[in-house]
């Protein structure tokens, strides 16, 4: 309990023996339960856990029958909190990259009913850049500025982190059977919270990593499953949030702006075309794809803005 309330703690983990005793032994005491959920694991995650239930009683173990990814054992710790009425449930990583000491702070802001979803920010820290992997900084600081466009928190960076805790009213509002299963699960949790008008906090952490954990993140397939998983949220959110639920004219502005960035590509193409072909530019042309790149741009950003004052109320 931590100011009367109950604290689950969700632990996703897939091949995490080598670091899944440490994550259970350095749980804070004010965590009520300790939801560790086995994504189908092929090493002894399962038998280290199992090891330690008679002496930590606050352990609950689910077993995947398969492996569901990252989302999918986050979706089924989720459905256990909402289930046996958690008052706030937060991730941890079976790998350790997360600090215990960092709880307190993550959970605040939620216990303290000033958010619906807090979630952590190594971005904010000036040793980040030194700490985190050059690959996954570099790719992090790309998705969360793609993010924010896509789920309308305009105020949040980081948004690949894990440690994240979330209230009852959020647990008990968002269908997790449909939640994103794979390395994408907070993106799409943003997107889920931003449509339901839930208030969502960014906490400065420092980084942790090279503390023995592996990564099961694989560059070269995320880099296209996880842009092309943006777009598909950016235009549900625009349909779910400015049409079906309360009708806003930012639609309206991005629409033009993505016909403007249509016809500005086909006119940069034909301009290439004929400069490669003939070595020259018309002018009209030339003027064309400055009219319509300039209005793509304008649009865009109109809608960007109306966006930002329409969620300026969720921080």
């Amino acid at each position: 309990m931590y100011k009367g309330k109950s604290v689950c703690a969700v632990v996703p983990a897939y091949n995490e023996s080598q670091q899944i005793t440490k994550v259970i032994t350095t749980m804070p005491d004010i965590v009520d339960h300790l939801v560790i959920i086995d994504d189908f694991s092929s090493d002894d995650t399962i038998g280290k856990v199992e090891s330690l239930l008679s002496s930590h009683q606050k352990i609950v173990l689910i077993k995947h029958a398969e492996n569901q990814g990252v989302g999918g054992a986050i979706a089924s710790g989720y459905k256990w909190a909402r289930d046996h009425d958690q008052d706030v449930a937060v991730v941890f990583a079976g790998d350790a990259q997360m600090e215990p000491s960092d709880l307190i702070d993550i959970l605040t802001p939620v216990i303290n009913e000033e958010v619906d979803y807090s979630k952590a920010n190594r971005l904010f820290s000036g040793e980040a850049y030194k700490k985190i992997p050059k690959a996954r900084y570099f790719g992090n600081s790309v998705l969360s500025l793609l993010t924010k466009i896509v789920s309308g928190y305009w105020h949040v960076a980081d948004s690949q982190t894990g440690y994240t805790a979330i209230n009852k009213k959020a647990l008990n509002l968002i269908d997790w059977d449909k939640m994103y299963k794979s390395y994408g699960q907070p993106n799409d949790l943003l997107v889920k919270l931003n449509i339901f008008d839930l208030k969502v906090r960014d906490v400065p952490i420092q980084p942790t990593y090279n503390v023995g954990e592996k990564s099961g993140i694989k560059i070269r397939k995320v880099m296209f499953t996880i842009p092309w998983l943006l777009f598909k949220l950016f235009f549900w959110r625009m349909k779910e949030k400015y049409i079906i639920r309360n009708f806003h004219p930012l639609v309206l502005f991005y629409f033009t702006g993505f016909i403007f960035f249509l016809l500005s590509s086909a006119l940069a193409i034909r301009l290439v075309y004929l400069w490669l072909d003939y070595g020259y530019v018309p002018v009209m042309t030339a003027l064309a794809l400055l009219f319509t790149s300039s209005n793509a741009i304008l649009f865009s950003l109109f809608a960007m803005w109306f966006d930002m004052e329409a969620s300026k109320g969720l921080k």
